[in-house]
């Protein structure tokens, strides 16, 4: 009987469902989305790792033989366990193993050292790799939880899909409290009216479920290529592939169908133990309160202000979730705004502007010494480039005498005040960077800061940051020590009782033109090749890449430094392993990087807006029994349709324009605090205040906000308000 009732209701008041299935559809679709996108980050995660590190989940080091090899083999847990043959030595071989169960790798790993003899620092567990399976190490005290808070903000979001969901089956289930009080009266128990309901929730859902869930798979599909679009010119990046795996889908309708079956049974139970007498007395609107008055909507509106800001706090349960969804978009998305046009000027002017001048293209060759480079003067005749300097950078440290320091250093409070450091014997430990130049380069390096060119000394960079001074946006430099000594002498950063003593050749405030940020409160030393040969078996502490720095001029364009660049690197990767990049392509790929990150977190803020303008629809088109007796009492009282209009586009504003007066001052204290933060000349921001967009959106709020009231008036309105008036009072 009452699978034919609700089949039978259905059809004659489909009208009544269209909430209902649209709330389920979008709650369904962007469940879709969120399962689909986090799974695809997921596996993209995963992908990179595997690809920068190796796929192995545990590895053991040591003296390992044949049969060691076969027992971990044959270790209940094991899946496979091979050689690494690249890591490998004469005496100790590296295992990499592969786990069954890989929830069990930090109890099984020790049990197999164990067995072996071996103790446990011959262990090596793949812990970025196995953080995203959420395995960590039981011993760990502060275990990474990014994927952990990652499944904490999806189950959130889910939680507010619910809502939505839910506040269209209790405004559609209302409605008809005074008829299913009439079936109560003839017999129907509660538990056969929450059926009843059930049954209608999953008739007018199944189908929107379905078709939200493959709209969430396909919007997913075109986000993943659209951030491919987006990141195309990122070097060193892998192209992200569209993954899907069946459990996710039907992890999804499950989700979905419980979500439905949820927010119907909270309504449906409240309905069903409603008494008889209770169901049909129950008039079915809004119920207004007299109490409390809105004086700012008075003032600026009248007596229909009042009416409708008494109608908005009568619905304000309802439209809780509009209100602190739309506030958490247009907040989130000012802010995202905001924060991303600060980042880009800080970027731009710390590195692009900054080093635009210094460099166009820039070859890493990996693992080779500049002892070894032997292509530089083949490269100084690559066409288009106008300066080619072949580096490597070192480190090592020195001890500075108190009386060493600088008048300027010792007008501050010396090195202890500026930079922190402690004295040891007297004396202050301090890092010395080196870059060793090759010599054709260094020679010019010399001729450029006005001392005669020679490969028999190094220049110091005599500059220390005045950290009291100055701040880190805008770095003022004294000198760091007295220019009154013609020799250093240089310790091994690892072995301080290995020393040298090096000619200076001067100091200088004028860094070489290399794309290099150097220590704040370090000694740097810039030498020739020569002059390190003879001093690298002491010094050490080398980095094992070289580094090429090409410049053609600084107005080339990405075409040419394309054309540069192939050139270059056709002539080094014949005998080399390089990486390689332009500033015109970093330039973009960096631009690409923040309007991926704009459009993934502008996304979200839509997501948001659109749950909240969804729950302000669902409100809109339950007018037609909610307010039919409200606005015909009104209109007994001489109110014109004119005047109910009113009535509606305040409403309207109250509920769009909310969101924009919480979110401004928030979002200028935001923008005070954080150009504040950052050191950055406050004008410099406000002249690139992205206000179009955030105009924009606000607009967009204003406008869906405004269709779904217009909606809900032309239908209240184009009922018969006098009838509806009469059945009141025979009530």
């Amino acid at each position: 009987m009452w699978k034919d009732y609700s089949k039978s209701y259905i059809k004659y008041n489909r009208a009544s469902g269209v909430s209902v299935m649209a709330a389920a559809l979008i709650a369904t679709m962007f469940l879709s989305l969120l399962c689909s996108i986090a799974y695809n980050f997921w596996s993209y995660e995963i992908e990179k790792i595997v690809l920068e590190e190796g796929d192995w989940q545990g590895r053991i080091i040591g003296e390992i033989d044949e049969n060691d090899l076969l027992m971990i083999r044959n270790f209940a847990n094991v899946e496979k366990a091979v050689v690494n043959k690249e890591l490998s030595e004469k005496e100790d071989i590296v295992i990499d193993v592969y786990f069954e169960n890989i929830g069990r790798i930090y109890q099984d790993m020790p049990l197999i050292c164990a067995q072996l003899g071996l103790e446990k620092d011959a262990i090596r567990y793949h812990s970025l790799l196995l953080s995203r399976y959420r395995i960590h190490d039981p011993q760990d005290p502060e275990p990474p939880m990014l994927l952990t808070l990652y499944l904490g903000i999806l189950a959130i979001v889910a939680v507010s899909l619910i809502l939505i969901i839910h506040n269209s089956f209790a405004l559609s289930m209302h409605a008809r409290i005074h008829q299913f009080g009439i079936f109560s009266s003839i017999g129907a128990t509660p538990k056969q009216i929450g059926i009843c309901l059930l049954q209608e929730a999953l008739s007018l859902s199944a189908v929107p479920i379905l078709i939200g869930s493959m709209l969430g798979i396909a919007i997913s599909y075109g986000l993943i290529e659209a951030l491919n679009m987006f990141a195309k010119n990122v070097t060193e990046r892998h192209e992200a592939v569209f993954s899907y795996h069946p459990l996710i889908f039907a992890a999804t309708v499950f989700s979905a169908v419980f979500t439905v079956l949820i927010s119907a049974w909270i309504p449906a139970r409240k309905i069903s133990r409603m008494t008889p007498l209770a169901s049909i007395r129950s008039v079915d609107c809004l119920q207004l309160k007299k109490r409390k008055h809105s004086r700012i909507l008075f003032l600026l509106f009248g007596m229909k202000g009042e009416l409708a800001g008494n109608a908005l706090r009568t619905q304000k349960k309802s439209l809780r979730i509009s209100t602190i969804s739309l506030l958490l978009s247009f907040l989130g998305f000012s802010v995202m705004l905001c924060f991303t046009t600060l980042s880009g000027i800080s970027t731009r002017y710390t590195y692009f502007e900054r080093y635009q001048d210094a460099w166009d293209v820039m070859i890493t060759v990996k693992d080779t010494g500049i002892v070894d480079f032997d292509l530089t003067e083949e490269l100084q005749n690559v066409s288009g480039a106008k300066e080619v300097t072949v580096y490597q950078k070192a480190e090592a440290m020195t001890f500075l005498p108190q009386d060493w320091q600088s008048d300027a250093l010792t007008a501050l409070g010396g090195l202890h005040t500026v930079a922190g450091k402690q004295k040891e014997d007297g004396r202050f430990q301090v890092e010395v960077p080196i870059v060793v130049l090759d010599d054709t380069s260094f020679l010019t390096y010399c001729s450029r800061i006005g001392i005669p060119p020679s490969p028999d000394g190094a220049v110091v960079l005599n500059q220390i940051w005045d950290s009291i001074n100055s701040n880190f946006r805008y770095k003022e430099y004294i000198p760091f020590v007295k220019e009154d000594r013609d020799k250093m002498t240089l310790y091994n950063i690892s072995m301080n009782h290995q020393n040298v003593e090096i000619p200076i050749l001067s100091y200088t405030q004028t860094a070489p033109v290399l794309r290099e940020e150097y220590k704040n409160y370090s000694l740097v030393h810039i030498m020739p090749l020569t002059l390190w040969k003879e001093i690298a078996d002491v010094v050490g502490g080398l980095e094992s890449d070289s580094c090429i720095r090409i410049f053609s001029g600084g107005d080339a364009s990405l075409t040419d430094l394309n054309d540069l660049e192939k050139e270059a690197v056709w002539l080094v990767e014949r005998e080399y392993k390089i990486e390689s990049e332009n500033r015109v392509r970093e330039k973009l790929s960096n631009d690409s990087i923040i309007q991926g990150m704009v459009m993934i977190l502008g996304a979200f803020c839509v997501l948001l807006a659109v749950i909240g303008i969804a729950n302000v629809f669902s409100n809109t088109l339950g007018f037609l029994r909610q307010r039919k007796r409200e606005f015909a009492q009104y209109r007994s009282i001489g109110l014109t349709p004119q005047e109910m209009w009113q009535m509606f586009r305040i409403e309207a504003f109250v509920i769009a324009g909310k969101p924009v007066l919480i979110t401004v001052p928030i979002t200028i204290l935001f923008v005070r605090f954080a150009v504040a933060a950052s050191y950055l000349d406050p004008m410099v921001f406000w002249a690139e205040v992205p206000v179009l967009p955030i105009l924009t959106f606000a607009a967009a709020i204003v406008f869906f906000v405004t269709v779904a009231y217009y909606i809900g008036g032309k239908r209240l309105l184009q009922c018969d308000l006098n009838e509806t008036l009469r059945n009141d009072v025979l009530m």
